[in-house]
């Protein structure tokens, strides 16, 4: 028998008695805060396993789980750079560009803030 043949064998009851502990923790969970919070009834286990599949459904979507883990650590970072791209084409520009904005925002600031400081200290003088 293959080595990783083995392991799978190991692994597969091992995952199917996680997921029904999960599945009875939920349960349990359920049972000891919601009816006295909420009024509620208490839920079966099978009850359990339908809300966390519908909840699964709703929020958690139906895409690939491993196309989920690959572009929360980076590996599948490609609408990133894509975005990163575009922002850095529109914000970014040429020198003269950065030059230009910096000198439009310098003149906004002046004229809405430095200004009113300037009267206000030659009025009171």
């Amino acid at each position: 028998m293959n080595k990783h043949k083995k392991k799978f064998w190991l692994a597969f009851p091992c995952v199917i008695v996680a997921i029904g502990l999960f599945i009875w923790f939920f349960q349990w969970l359920w049972n000891m805060v919601l009816p006295d919070v909420l009024g509620v009834k208490a839920i079966t286990y099978w009850q359990s396993l339908g809300i966390l599949l519908i909840s699964k459904i709703l929020f958690g979507g139906l895409a690939n789980a491993k196309e989920k883990f690959k572009n929360r650590n980076g590996f599948g970072n490609d609408d990133r750079e894509m975005w990163k791209q575009k922002l850095e084409s529109r914000f970014c520009g040429t020198e003269e560009e950065r030059e230009k904005m910096k000198q439009m925002w310098k003149q906004r600031f002046e004229s809405k803030f430095c200004r009113q400081e300037t009267e206000t200290d030659e009025n009171k003088i």
